[in-house]
């Protein structure tokens, strides 16, 4: 890569961090004023930054446009596809992943052990209740504490199983738990045979953009079982939120 390049890239980080004035542009790149200028007003052409009346330099709305567009683009399930079949693989049970559009979640892919003893019921396409599911407890840990009453309040909560969570009171209670353990668990809630974890996949602005959850009948394993496989499941849904973005460190961008 052209050095020239590095410089400008190098630029526009600055730039976003709030690094403002040609002076401070130099003195942050280690470059001669002439030189930023130069490449300042090869980026501002392209929209990539604009400056204002007092010459303080701010990205341009064509970077914007390029963001966007990266969003709409942007496919976690095929970002997470191949870590979620070496979670499958290494824990050896079904593993599911869900999405979320703010008041409904789906399950947009599932991966079963390649020689699965006992089948889920479950389908791509089939919505997980809220309530019941460790994938819905994730998605409603990830609302600020105001969204997320308002949104339970709204919730039916058909007993499914005598585990099931039958009020708004008691899901609360359980989700603020989630949110500070950073995984959800269904202990036979939805399905009185099945036990799951679940934790969120998080992007570049920290916030949950998908769910993976490991499934397992109880034939296969006993409850406090599939609770050992929360640190597998952690370390896939880490690996996959940075493949997404997500920086679980600040200081990681800093030094990066």
């Amino acid at each position: 890569m052209s050095q020239s390049l590095l410089r400008a890239l190098g630029l526009l980080d600055l730039v976003a961090g709030g690094t403002a004035t040609l002076g401070e542009l130099a003195e942050a790149a280690g470059a001669h004023k002439s030189t930023v200028l130069r490449l300042l007003r090869v980026l501002e052409d392209a929209g990539y930054v604009h400056h204002d009346e007092q010459h303080r330099y701010a990205l341009g709305s064509h970077l914007f446009r390029l963001a966007q567009q990266a969003l709409d683009s942007f496919d976690v399930r095929a970002v997470a596809a191949p870590r979620l079949r070496r979670l499958r693989d290494d824990v050896g049970q079904t593993v599911h992943l869900a999405a979320f559009d703010g008041s409904v979640a789906t399950y947009v892919d599932k991966l079963e052990p390649r020689s699965a003893a006992v089948r889920m019921a479950s389908r791509i396409g089939n919505t997980a209740a809220l309530h019941c599911t460790a994938v819905g407890k994730v998605f409603l840990a990830d609302l600020r504490p105001p969204d997320r009453a308002e949104l339970v309040a709204t919730l039916e909560f058909p007993r499914l199983t005598t585990r099931t969570l039958t009020g708004p009171e008691e899901l609360l209670a359980e989700v603020a738990t989630v949110a500070a353990a950073g995984w959800a668990q269904d202990h036979a809630e939805n399905e009185t045979f099945v036990n799951c974890v679940g934790a969120p996949v998080r992007g570049a602005d920290g916030r949950v953009l998908a769910a993976v959850s490991i499934s397992v009948p109880d034939v296969l394993l006993p409850h406090e079982a599939v609770l050992d496989l929360v640190p597998a499941l952690l370390s896939a849904t880490a690996d996959i939120s940075r493949s997404c973005g997500f920086l679980d460190h600040p200081d990681e961008k800093e030094n990066s």
